[in-house]
């Protein structure tokens, strides 16, 4: 089923701040060096559920990096109620995921750079995780 117009432009509200907190949040805590994104957010219908794909640059500390943000949940969704409150009545729960899209494509284009050939045979990337 497609998104409604009102899930689309609540996740983009939701996006937006978001960004600018994790980044804000980063640089404060010493990451100087470190690039935060959030690369989408989808709401589910009833806007109570927001699940946040964030990507991580450099990678090497991503999975700690996230689970400090998912330890910080509940202040994360306070600042974001606090920046939203003209524009959304209620602030969905934020469930955080990591985005590792731009590390299957730059698997993806390792794999054809060498001899071997993904393309015929699979089983040289690895799966990708649906989350």
């Amino acid at each position: 089923m497609e998104e409604t117009q009102r899930q689309k432009k609540i996740a983009g509200i939701i996006q937006q701040d978001l960004a600018d907190i994790l980044q804000r949040a980063a640089t404060d805590g010493g990451l100087k060096g470190t690039l935060i994104s959030v690369s989408k957010v989808s709401v589910t219908v009833d806007l109570s559920l927001a699940k946040v794909y964030v990507s991580i640059f450099p990678n090497k500390g991503a999975k700690k990096l996230l689970e400090g943000i998912k330890e910080n949940q509940v202040a994360i969704r306070y600042e974001l109620a606090q920046r939203t409150k003209h524009q959304l009545r209620r602030v969905p729960e934020l469930n955080f995921y990591l985005d590792d899209s731009l590390e299957y494509i730059e698997g993806i284009e390792k794999s054809l750079k060498r001899e071997e050939n993904p393309i015929e045979n699979r089983d040289l990337l690895d799966k990708r995780k649906k989350s």
